[in-house]
């Protein structure tokens, strides 16, 4: 394997490649055919799966360590593609949306794990796959990016500079990257996304309409456990005391909620959210925002969304623009995006929810 480059992508495959790496993993994806998951590892394995494989297709992206909201994806897949069709889960920790410092070698990969949970959370009463097919592919970063760091980037303009953004510059750079890759390497009729990541979900749904990808973007509530904490793989790095003061974020979005149904314009529902993470122990407030679902517009003008002026969306803040309407990320007149995000211990986590504006909004 190549040394890794500036990105943490390896660079152009060399000639003293391992001669079976290719045939170990062709033998794996046979041997969980049949009733199971098919497991693919290379572009050239997920083409002659995928060439066998029943319309209509769904695709499910992961980076792997999976958990009940990533099931609630790729059941929703499922529900799509019917009893004949075939879902697709992509597992890849993609390195160039990581930033240096960030938890790129340490972010938990359980690959027979999810596996496991993939094939359970498709089987009916029977133990048989409710679908057609279930293709996954894991490939290694060498597969996704044979020549090493990409030569064209794609640039996930204005939306990606805030929020997520500012804090994580490359993040989304790296996220438009792969996704269309995926897609191509895929090609869905649908591609699943938890509402968990609002911004990417915007931009995401952005970008395939603007470079005219044919793929429907189909959003998915976030899974919560009992307690109200968001479900996430990085929840694992919590210790017992952490998870608890974790739930701050929850608690501040309903703050929010509750602040908006009593009537509160957007400054009030911003800062009665803040308030509950500003006085919770343990937790480092990164940002609170609330914005336009679809553009990441700010609605209080004075948050840390995008400006109103920025032209997205064109028309007024938390109404449709040119395009919203049609978008999954839409959430219809009034409504609104109440993002947090913020440190518990050394982890860093992130959660929203969608709330209902009144009508004369101050």
């Amino acid at each position: 394997m190549s040394a890794p480059g500036p990105d943490g992508v390896a660079g152009p495959r060399s000639a003293d490649r391992p001669a079976g790496a290719e045939a170990q993993s062709s033998g794996r994806a046979s041997a969980r055919g049949g009733a199971g998951a098919v497991l693919t590892r290379s572009r050239e394995e997920l083409a002659r799966a995928l060439e066998r494989a029943p319309a209509p297709r769904a695709v499910v992206m992961t980076m792997g360590a999976l958990h009940e909201g990533h099931f609630d994806l790729v059941r929703e897949a499922a529900r799509r593609v019917g009893e004949a069709g075939t879902v697709v889960v992509t597992i890849f920790v993609n390195p160039l949306q990581f930033a240096a410092g960030e938890d790129l070698e340490s972010y938990p990969r359980d690959l027979e794990g999810d596996l496991e949970g993939l094939e359970r959370a498709l089987s009916g009463p029977q133990g048989r796959l409710g679908v057609g097919r279930l293709v996954v592919f894991a490939p290694t970063p060498e597969v996704i990016y044979p020549d090493g760091p990409p030569r064209v980037r794609i640039d996930p303009g204005p939306m990606s500079t805030v929020l997520e953004g500012r804090t994580r510059p490359t993040h989304f750079a790296g996220v438009c990257q792969v996704v269309l890759a995926l897609l191509h390497l895929t090609s869905p009729r649908w591609a699943l996304f938890g509402r968990k990541d609002a911004q990417q979900l915007a931009i995401v749904t952005a970008m395939v309409e603007d470079l005219a990808v044919p793929v429907e973007i189909v959003p998915v509530d976030i899974r919560r456990e009992p307690d109200g904490l968001a479900m996430s793989s990085r929840n694992a790095y919590l210790t017992a005391d952490q998870r608890g003061q974790a739930l701050a974020l929850s608690a501040a979005l309903e703050a929010g909620r509750r602040a908006a149904a009593g009537g509160a314009g957007p400054a009030a529902v911003r800062t009665a959210a803040e308030a509950v993470l500003a006085r919770a122990p343990g937790v480092a407030t990164d940002y609170v925002a609330l914005v336009d679902p679809a553009t990441f517009t700010d609605l209080t003008g004075q948050g840390p969304g995008l400006p109103p002026s920025s032209g997205i969306g064109g028309e007024q803040p938390g109404g449709p623009g040119r395009a919203e309407r049609g978008r999954p990320g839409y959430a219809g007149p009034g409504r609104a995006l109440l993002a947090v995000a913020a440190r518990v211990g050394s982890t860093r986590l992130i959660d929203n929810c969608l709330v209902d504006l009144p009508a004369d909004r101050g």
